[in-house]
């Protein structure tokens, strides 16, 4: 039985949701990444401090500690797709850890934008894991089929 570790990033509780139902299906643990530092709330702020954030390569501080990678088998990891790609804090996650030979399975949640380019960064991020092709869940989707795919 596969150690699992389902970690996501949510700004607006969406990826929070689906981070909840996911964890309700198969279980393991679940971690909460936060930065530090609040995004702001207000949404074309927001927009443009991530769009700001990504061109430049920032990685905010984390609030709280990130689990001890090494413990898990498989880590489902959430973020929503911000300008293509993950956003800032999930790269921050991505590189305060070894993630070799560990298997990364992807959600992205997003408003029309797919998975953009966030499985070629992850896999930019982490070079040494195995970095299953990501799952696209719109504000309707349905990842049960995706979850099955993964043989957990």
């Amino acid at each position: 039985m596969k150690k699992i570790l389902v970690a996501y990033y949510s700004h607006s509780g969406t990826t929070k949701k689906v981070a909840e139902q996911i964890y309700q299906v198969v279980g393991g643990d679940l971690f909460e990444i936060k930065e530090a530092t609040p995004y702001p709330r207000d949404y074309n702020t927001v927009v443009n401090q991530a769009k700001h954030e990504i061109i430049n390569g920032f990685r905010p501080a984390l609030k709280d500690k990130i689990p001890e990678i090494s413990d898990y088998d498989l880590i489902i990891l959430g973020s929503p797709n911000w300008w293509s790609t993950i956003a800032p804090p999930v790269a921050t996650f991505l590189t305060q850890a070894d993630f070799s030979d560990k298997t990364i399975a992807t959600f992205i949640t997003h408003g029309g934008g797919g998975l953009g380019h966030t499985i070629i960064d992850i896999r930019k991020l982490c070079p040494d894991a195995h970095v299953l092709q990501g799952f696209a869940v719109n504000r309707n989707g349905r990842f049960s089929t995706w979850l099955k795919s993964l043989n957990i």
